[in-house]
């Protein structure tokens, strides 16, 4: 008899399965009926006897254990009686083989293959970027034959949104560092005496560092971000391909405004940052070192040469330059999507703190001289 047969009964015990004739893939659609109406109580043990079953392949036996399964039953609630060794082997090795179908395998890659793929990776992340750049000096060579070009009107909102909307938050933020600064570096020279040296220490850090890099960082997470999320959202509706349909240069109309509206703003901005860390420094000196306003000023005039103020203000459209270059090129790189707007918006801010720090840092090995 190779027709498959099922029968079931239930008692108080649990549930006895007898398979009859052949549970293998010539019969399946035969098989699959006689499951189809098969019921069994999850929660009690169920008995499967072979005793009248004369073959068996891994079809049949993934059809038993998938209806059990889709039933509700614990494979390790169901005994199985009256099959042969192999038959009880390939059951076993299905049922295993059906728990591990869920689980992802997970390759251990090579250490050669990962640091290649690293460096292809690499290699064409770079070979990007200059080739952006590159459009980016065309661009610019194009703009100063040609002074017509510029988007004069998209210039001063940029100047508007990058300078004045800045202006406040580096203030108050520079104003604040300048007074933390001078309280923690007046707690010091006051041991000595020396209170006056406050001016020494507040003038040359201010207008050489604290300024220019936090003027520059603040500006990074502010409008860098903002040009990322800004062209990111043009490329996912398509306006950058609107532009380019027309006949306009997307690097023109897009790029090169915000690029001069940060080389423009940042050292004007780096400038508030320096007045308003010293207002806050000769705050802290007035109010808790005895040093007055005029004293503070007359002192900071003989130690704060004209050169460590324009040092710091040099290095301010070199971080701005940095920091446009990030910002345009993440936002061409968003695919049209969303989500990718935000990975490459907190791509730009990495990479833009990542690269202000290490300008900064290569201004400070080629310029280490402090005036005395």
């Amino acid at each position: 008899m190779d027709t498959p047969g099922l029968r079931c009964s239930t008692d108080e015990s649990g549930c006895d399965l007898r398979l009859s004739g052949a549970w293998c893939i010539r019969h399946l659609e035969a098989a699959e009926e006689q499951l189809a109406g098969l019921k069994v109580p999850h929660d009690q043990p169920v008995r499967v006897d072979a005793r009248e079953l004369t073959r068996l392949d891994s079809a049949g036996v993934m059809l038993v254990v998938n209806r059990l399964r889709a039933l509700g039953v614990v494979w390790s609630n169901v005994s199985l009686h009256h099959f042969q060794p192999a038959q009880l082997t390939l059951i076993h090795l299905v049922a295993d083989r059906l728990d591990a179908r869920g689980r992802p395998r997970h390759r251990k890659r090579h250490p050669l293959r990962f640091l290649g793929q690293w460096s292809v990776d690499l290699l064409r992340r770079f070979l990007a970027q200059m080739a952006f750049l590159g459009q980016i000096v065309q661009a610019g060579w194009d703009l100063l034959r040609r002074p017509g070009l510029l988007r004069h009107r998209e210039l001063t909102v940029q100047l508007q949104t990058v300078g004045l909307g800045a202006l406040p938050i580096i203030a108050m933020m520079t104003f604040l560092v300048g007074v933390v600064f001078a309280f923690l570096l007046g707690i010091q020279v006051q041991k000595f005496g020396a209170n006056i040296f406050v001016v020494d220490g507040i003038g040359l850090a201010v207008a050489r560092e604290l300024s220019p890099l936090l003027t520059a960082i603040l500006v990074a997470g502010r409008s860098g971000a903002a040009f990322t999320a800004q062209i990111g959202a043009m490329k996912v509706t398509e306006e950058i391909d609107a532009i380019a349909t027309l006949g306009l240069s997307p690097i023109q109309v897009l790029v090169l405004p915000r690029l001069l509206a940060l080389v423009i703003t940042l050292p004007l901005l780096t400038f508030v940052g320096d007045v308003m860390g010293v207002l806050g420094a000769s705050l802290v000196a007035a109010s808790q070192l005895d040093v007055t306003y005029y004293t503070f000023f007359e002192r900071l005039k003989s130690v704060l040469p004209l050169n460590t103020v324009l040092f710091g203000l040099y290095k301010a459209p070199v971080f701005a330059a940095a920091i446009a270059f990030i910002a345009c090129r993440n936002g061409f790189a968003v695919s049209r999507d969303a989500r990718s707007v935000g990975a490459y918006t907190t791509t730009t801010v990495v990479q833009s703190l990542v690269a202000v720090i290490l300008i900064n840092a290569v201004f400070a090995v080629t310029h280490p001289e402090i005036p005395d």
